[in-house]
């Protein structure tokens, strides 16, 4: 019984519009689903993935408008690490950030830089087995396409403290700093470094947590070991989408183990994903109160 890698990312942001024109505009990435936070209904859930809205792709962001700007510290996953296939794609996005007035570091064989809001994230040439998971944009061809998630970097001063749930959990060390979550199909890195000294605050540009990805026929083990091994996790939450269990890790990161499925399809066919505000069934009565006070988003795909 493994996880298959990295499910998806959710973190904040304070504008959905231009949260929108960066991922699925500038990113090339695909809105997959337009929803609202399940535990705060008033707000978005946006949703950003390869054509298929695949697990392992997925970036979520909540939007709580005009909340300040966050600082990731120690407890914080800081840097979202993708895959791309080549150097020659890190120089498609060195000069493709670059137009849109994102300063971009070139650190080896990747490429580092941050959203509009601060969040850090890193294109790294990596060959892996994975499929890639890649969407159509027209303006960024397919091999040089993001390809999926390849790590999260999180900060911690003392990550020997996460081992016993991380080995309960069947991650893998790579290092002293380095765990590897890797299942038949897909794999990713959960990173260590150390925490810089100011405190963290949680805000627009920051992580809110990590999921790792589980078979909906696994996912009550997992809860299980995670609870056999000293952590707290929630009951599983069905999330309409996926099903998911929460709980934190020693270093202070939230972790989430959500299923592979059923997925973005089971209320909006593949071809249209994300184009309206889907509300799963025990939220549709809340639409007439909701979608009014949403502020509409444009799709610089459509």
């Amino acid at each position: 019984m493994k996880l298959e890698g990295i499910h998806h990312i959710t973190a904040i942001t304070a504008d959905a519009q231009r949260n929108v024109d960066f991922y699925a505009g500038t990113m090339g990435l695909r809105l997959v689903k337009k929803t609202v936070n399940q535990d705060n209904p008033s707000v978005y859930h946006l949703f950003f993935a390869d054509e298929r809205g695949s697990a392992g792709s997925d970036l979520t962001f909540f939007e709580f408008p005009g909340v300040p700007a966050g600082r990731a510290g120690a407890g914080d996953v800081h840097r979202i690490v993708w895959r791309v296939a080549s150097p020659a794609a890190l120089d498609f996005w060195e000069g493709r950030l670059g137009a849109a007035g994102i300063e971009s570091e070139r650190v080896g064989e990747a490429l580092r830089f941050a959203d509009p809001e601060g969040l850090a994230h890193e294109l790294a040439v990596v060959e892996v087995s994975d499929e890639p998971l890649i969407a159509d944009h027209p303006e960024v061809p397919a091999e040089v396409a993001l390809r999926g998630f390849h790590a999260v970097c999180a900060y911690s001063g003392a990550p020997d403290a996460s081992r016993g749930l991380l080995e309960a959990l069947e991650f893998a060390p790579v290092d002293e700093r380095a765990w590897e979550a890797r299942g038949a199909s897909r794999g990713g890195l959960y990173l260590y470094d150390e925490p810089p000294e100011e405190r963290p605050l949680q805000g627009a540009g920051s992580v809110h947590h990590v999921a790792w990805a589980s078979s909906l026929d696994e996912h009550e083990e997992w809860r299980q070991r995670a609870l056999d091994a000293g952590a707290h996790p929630t009951p599983v939450i069905d999330r309409f989408y996926f099903r998911s269990v929460y709980f934190r890790e020693p270093s202070g990161v939230l972790f989430e183990i959500a299923t592979l499925g059923p997925g973005f399809t089971v209320d909006e066919p593949l071809e249209h994903l994300g184009e309206k505000l889907s509300l799963p069934p025990d939220f549709e009565h809340l639409r007439a109160e909701v979608e009014p006070n949403l502020r509409p988003v444009v799709n610089p795909r459509s």
